[in-house]
């Protein structure tokens, strides 16, 4: 059985979480001691490579059309991208700051994919409104991998990246299908 896109968009709002508090308790104590015990440094990668599984299942059992396959396809592969490189840079066989562009530009196709996946304006519905949000969100949130890239050691790249998953979770739960955003705007609004 298929989740409901709501239920699915809860789903990820989860994930999303659960990768922000693995991020923000990082950045909180430090790298150092965070990876003090090394099977943590394997728990944001992971969870990133599980996500794009989950997303590739979403993709091809729950396709309404064409756009929500490419979307969907689109999100999975860069969440499965971003997740190879955080893992090879983890087992230290990639050392370049310069990787931490690779999550920067899964952040910015995610993004560009959210905003063209949604084809109502903002002001159509809750779900139009969070989709161009989210859309935003992770397009802005991409400075936060180039400033990780050319400045690996301020503090404010890594939180804000951390806080970009923490953000965009409470997008994803605060999704309801029939919800209007701010009343009934026009005769198209549902």
């Amino acid at each position: 059985m298929v989740p409901r896109p709501e239920g699915a968009h809860w789903i990820a709002g989860a994930v999303s979480l659960l990768l922000g508090l693995l991020l923000v308790s990082e950045v909180l104590v430090g790298p150092e001691v965070f990876r003090r015990r090394p099977w943590r440094a394997y728990l944001f990668p992971a969870v990133v490579i599980a996500s794009s599984v989950l997303l590739w299942l979403i993709t091809i059992f729950s396709t309404f059309s064409t756009m929500h396959l490419l979307a969907h396809a689109v999100w999975a592969q860069a969440a499965l991208s971003a997740g190879a490189v955080q893992l090879a840079l983890v087992r230290g066989k990639l050392t370049s700051p310069a990787w931490s562009l690779v999550p920067g530009v899964a952040l910015l196709v995610s993004g560009a994919a959210f905003l063209v996946h949604e084809p109502n304006d903002w002001l159509y519905s809750r779900s139009a409104f969070l989709h161009h949000a989210i859309g935003w969100l992770l397009v802005i949130s991409a400075l936060f991998p180039l400033g990780q890239a050319l400045r690996p050691r301020q503090l404010v790249w890594r939180a804000g990246f951390a806080v970009t998953f923490v953000l965009l979770a409470v997008l994803l739960f605060a999704d309801r299908d029939s919800a209007t955003i701010f009343g009934r705007f026009g005769a198209g609004a549902p």
